[in-house]
């Protein structure tokens, strides 16, 4: 059976696994270690939750519906999902990678899979020869992050599937900023795709969690070889919270997008603003590559001011909107990428991609539109 994206929200594509029998409306959080055995050479279906557990089953089964995959792990945070997908490449292997990445994925890059001899080059995806000139006999992997963070440019899936699928490696597309309700990566070409889940998926700013999705059998069974491993699921309880959190994600959604388009085209009205990036802006320089690919822009923008201390007085004056990291959630929040996200990524690749002391990312959430103008523009006084 299949659904519309806000039915899939909350039910997936047909039901859910009969675990229990008292009929309970919210999936119950088995919250156990191990499981008992009928008998010798018997099993429930369940062994040990380090392998699998039926909240976090069914958090998977949701999203794997969502974004068009063959099946999803529920990972403990994010950069553990990146981590544990990174195990399945070796020593001599070569990655090229979205050069505007979420800063801990470029410091799991630099300090954990390139001391452990995988090489990496980070080159503007958006710009498809830079892609193909980046290339070598030994590249096993293309990493996208579409729109980036923070600079949102928009790469075409679709295009760089082709170029990867020419040269024998997958492509991996983080779809944290728009989630399975505006992007489909997988549609498009992608292998696998990244998320996560502390931010829209979860949406209450109140868990971490990550998964891997992919629709190629291959890569689904060595996924599951490494969490089991490894141990990096997600704790029964905090899926039950991602799974509470994505019933409402269609709706969620829509009034991110509906608010950031507002503030964005506020912003663009304020003399102290010298630039707006937001993907749903008419200006957009990748506009018709979004049109294509994307079913909307979500809720995340980046805006630069006059100086430094004008970013400075934002951070410090700002009273509904918070000033803290992370993003997707109800509350709105603003980020300073040069100190936070981006600290670890060295000066001059931060320079070069124009992340300096002026440039603020902002996560716009879900309240009164009017109040969080409102309270920019007092911040901007």
């Amino acid at each position: 059976m299949s659904f519309e994206l806000s039915t899939v929200c909350i039910h997936g594509n047909g039901k859910r696994k009969n675990v229990e029998n008292t009929g309970s409306i919210s999936f119950p959080i088995y919250q156990t270690a191990t499981f008992a055995h009928p008998g010798v050479g018997q099993s429930t279906g369940y062994d040990y939750t380090r392998a699998q557990n039926p909240t976090r089953e069914e958090v998977e089964r949701i999203v794997k519906d969502l974004e068009h995959g063959i099946d999803a792990l529920a990972f403990s945070t994010g950069m553990a999902a990146v981590s544990a997908f990174m195990e399945l490449f070796k020593p001599g292997d070569h990655i090229v990678a979205t050069d505007d990445l979420y800063g801990g994925t470029i410091r799991q890059f630099r300090l954990i899979n390139e001391k452990n001899g995988i090489e990496v080059t980070y080159v503007d995806t958006s710009d498809l020869e830079q892609v193909k000139a980046a290339l070598r006999e030994n590249t096993k992997l293309i990493y996208v992050e579409t729109p980036t963070n923070p600079m949102m440019q928009v790469t075409d899936i679709a295009a760089v599937s082709e170029i990867a699928k020419e040269n024998k490696c997958l492509l991996a597309v983080d779809n944290t900023f728009l989630t399975p309700y505006y992007q489909n990566p997988l549609d498009l070409g992608a292998d696998v795709i990244v998320h996560s889940a502390t931010k829209y998926l979860e949406g209450h700013n109140d868990t971490l969690g990550g998964f891997l999705i992919t629709n190629r059998e291959d890569i689904a069974e060595e996924l599951r070889k490494i969490i089991k491993t490894t141990g990096a699921g997600l704790a029964p309880f905090d899926c039950w919270l991602i799974l509470r959190g994505i019933k409402t994600l269609a709706v969620r959604m829509e009034k991110h997008q509906e608010n950031a388009i507002k503030v964005a085209k506020w912003l663009q009205t304020q003399p102290k603003v010298k630039e707006v990036r937001y993907i749903g802006l008419e200006n957009h320089p990748d506009k018709e590559i979004i049109n294509r690919q994307c079913r909307g822009f979500g809720g995340m923008l980046t805006f630069r001011v006059d100086s430094q201390e004008t970013a400075h007085a934002i951070l410090e004056k700002v009273k509904l909107v918070q000033f803290a990291e992370s993003l997707g959630g109800t509350e709105s929040l603003i980020t300073y990428p040069m100190t936070q996200t981006h600290a670890d990524v060295p000066l001059e690749k931060r320079l070069e991609k124009g992340i300096d002391e002026t440039l603020l990312r902002m996560s716009v959430g879900i309240e009164a539109v009017q109040d969080i103008i409102a309270d920019l523009e007092q911040a901007l006084s």
